[in-house]
């Protein structure tokens, strides 16, 4: 809105063009250093087409850019070079509105140009200038903020292996712990098929938090009784071929601990689930405790590896000396 405003209240403003076709107006004229190649600039924009549709916004998203000022030579993205042209020209909070004629940038790919960007119109940014850094001091900003993640992050995962542990004490688990740091007990064991990599595998399973609230489960009866809002979703052994990275790590480790038939608990650490991410409901660095059962395998056909041939040792024959 406030870049909007500078627009409409400075309409008067000399329109100026850039070497390789762009046309901007200023809005602002700050009176401190104009931005240098090599600076690194934040700034909040707005990109539009020529009838004012909206195509991103920082306004929308709260993401502001972010963008090093690069001369020109080996630049290939046209528009990209244009805003390179105009940066020099503006000081810190200076605003901006720049048209791109859409010619230049689908010129040799016309094909690709959408509808909403006819021949003759313009891409417009329209930009205003936050913060300008050094190269320097924006490496030294970064490292510093690097750090602060890493910090936040281990001591994050320092309250999962706290959190983790009262959750196994409390419910009195015996687990054994694989190198990975993967947590499992097999409830009900099985002499039957044991699956290998590459295999198709059902399974039947109910996902949890450590708070013990069910976030997922192929059971009907489990998902009912936890409240989960599953619309459409068919109850029936989820199919996963193990080892191939379909899955979360955890589960492709585990279940080829396992034989057909055969129930376990894992208890996976976020290292080997969704991590720092998180997903949907699950909170960044969460443990995740599973109730599996591996329902059936269905053996794909395994190369087999030929042994190596053993060679025999070869005795030497030596001449034997005749009693004389």
């Amino acid at each position: 809105m406030a870049l909007g405003l500078a627009v409409n209240v400075s309409a008067q403003t000399d329109v100026q063009h850039t070497p390789h076709g762009a046309t901007y107006r200023v809005f602002t004229h700050s009176t401190g250093d104009k931005i240098k190649v090599n600076d690194v600039i934040t700034f909040d924009f707005i990109q539009k087409t020529d009838k004012d549709s909206i195509l991103m916004s920082s306004f929308i998203t709260g993401n502001k850019g972010k963008a090093q000022v690069l001369p020109i030579e080996g630049l290939k993205d046209i528009a990209e070079v244009n805003l390179m042209e105009v940066f020099p020209n503006l000081a810190l909070n200076d605003s901006v509105e720049v048209k791109i004629p859409t010619d230049s940038v689908f010129k040799g790919h016309d094909a690709q140009r959408p509808a909403f960007f006819p021949k003759g119109s313009n891409l417009v940014f329209v930009l205003k200038v936050e913060k300008i850094q050094s190269l320097n001091d924006a490496i030294a900003e970064r490292n510093a903020e690097m750090e602060k993640a890493k910090a936040e992050e281990a001591k994050l995962q320092a309250n999962e292996a706290v959190a983790a542990a009262a959750y196994i004490a409390s419910h009195k688990l015996v687990l054994k712990t694989t190198p990975s740091g993967l947590k499992y007990v097999i409830t009900k064991p099985s002499l039957k098929l044991k699956p290998q990599k590459g295999d198709t595998l059902l399974v039947n399973y109910a996902g949890r938090g450590l708070d013990d609230k069910v976030f997922d489960s192929s059971i009907e009866s489990i998902a009912k009784a936890s409240g989960l809002n599953q619309p459409g979703r068919t109850y029936e052994p989820y199919e996963v071929i193990v080892g191939a990275g379909g899955v979360i790590p955890g589960w492709d480790e585990g279940l080829l601990l396992l034989n057909e038939g055969s129930k376990a608990t894992f208890v996976i650490p976020s290292s080997l689930a969704y991590g720092a991410q998180g997903m949907g409901a699950i909170a960044p660095f969460s443990t995740l405790v599973f109730d599996l059962e591996l329902v059936k395998v269905k053996p794909v056909k395994h190369p087999v590896v030929a042994k190596p041939a053993v060679k025999k040792p070869v005795h030497k024959k030596y001449p034997v000396k005749k009693k004389s």
